[in-house]
């Protein structure tokens, strides 16, 4: 049987470190002080060596020392934790969170559930009972409403940095090149992430502004997390930004926007109204639609992708943003 642990910390460290053991591949020390360290559980390289050491003799551990750094992994046929863990449910969640989320969670936390990500494909891996579960992943896709498009590339380590001063509340030195092609390097204060189809943001305010700029992740070139920290501004709330139609380029103003359109065309619309309040009178050719929207160049391209087909387009300002 396992040494009884002579602490709760000791044996919350035991059970982390079981999690993070794979099945059909191995693990270094060093990887696995390196995912605690990222989950928040800072253990010193011998402390885990020491650990694993034991854990190895008394759990059907593979230790594999015949050369250095060791590795570690479960035998073959042991249940490890997985199976205790996780479930065929809880299998397929897991993966399609890792699948979907990748790019919004921080990247810290990604690595640090890499042992639960690879013990969730291990398990669907499992034919004899994830069935139902494996061919879920082939039952469900999340669908582009436009042109389909390539992302955009975006530096990993760029990412990694954003993230983690995002998650940390610390300030971010970056080197950023607009769309028009200046070069600029200063210090933000990170304060949300966004997706928009395939491009991401990086909503932040510069180094003595108090106004908000959304960054393509993109177009950063170089960043670095700073080891300065920041208290997280109460006036600033990411969904009121979206709301706002910030991300749209709009600065918040919010209109009575009406028009025509016809029939076929805006039919979606009966079934995904442009607001709460909007109003839809059918006329003989077509539908005129009432509606209180935030004006923004994104309500422009929409009105104007459908052509001929909307026409009597009307926009009443009905707040007006200060600055």
């Amino acid at each position: 049987m396992p040494k009884r642990p002579n602490s709760v910390e000791e044996l919350n460290l035991t059970h982390a470190i079981l999690q993070r053991i794979p099945k059909g591949r191995t693990v270094t020390a060093s990887e696995l002080r390196q995912q605690l360290a990222d989950a928040g559980i800072n253990r010193d390289l011998r402390t885990l060596q020491r650990q694993l050491d034991m854990l190895s003799e008394n759990y059907d551990i593979d230790r594999d020392d015949s050369s250095k750094p060791y590795r570690y992994k479960w035998k073959e046929f042991a249940k490890g934790l997985s199976l205790v863990g996780l479930s065929p449910q809880e299998s397929l969640l897991l993966t399609l969170a890792e699948q979907h989320l990748n790019s919004l969670l921080p990247t810290k936390l990604m690595k640090s559930m890499q042992g639960f990500f690879t013990q969730a494909r291990s398990q669907l891996g499992d034919k004899s009972k994830t069935k139902r579960e494996r061919e879920w992943l082939e039952k469900v896709r999340v669908v582009s409403t436009t042109q389909p498009l390539l992302p955009p590339k975006i530096d990993p380590l760029v990412f990694e940095q954003v993230s983690n001063a995002l998650y940390a509340n610390q300030w971010l030195e970056v080197d950023y090149k607009n769309a028009a092609g200046k070069r600029t390097e200063t210090r933000v204060m990170p304060l949300g992430l966004a997706q928009q189809g395939q491009r991401m943001y990086l909503v932040c305010r510069f180094d003595g502004y108090d106004n908000e700029r959304s960054l393509a992740l993109n177009r950063i070139i170089s960043a670095k997390v700073s080891t300065l920290t920041f208290e997280r501004p109460k006036d600033f709330d990411l969904k009121q930004y979206d709301d706002d139609g910030r991300f749209g380029y709009g600065n918040g103003q919010h209109i009575k926007l009406s028009f025509r359109i016809d029939k076929d065309a805006g039919l979606h619309l009966l079934e995904s109204p442009l607001s709460l309040d909007q109003r839809v009178v059918e006329l003989d050719d077509a539908y005129e639609i009432t509606a209180t929207v935030v004006d923004s160049e994104m309500l422009e391209w929409w009105l104007r992708g459908f052509g001929d087909d909307v026409w009597a387009v009307n926009k009443e300002v009905i707040s007006v943003v200060t600055t």
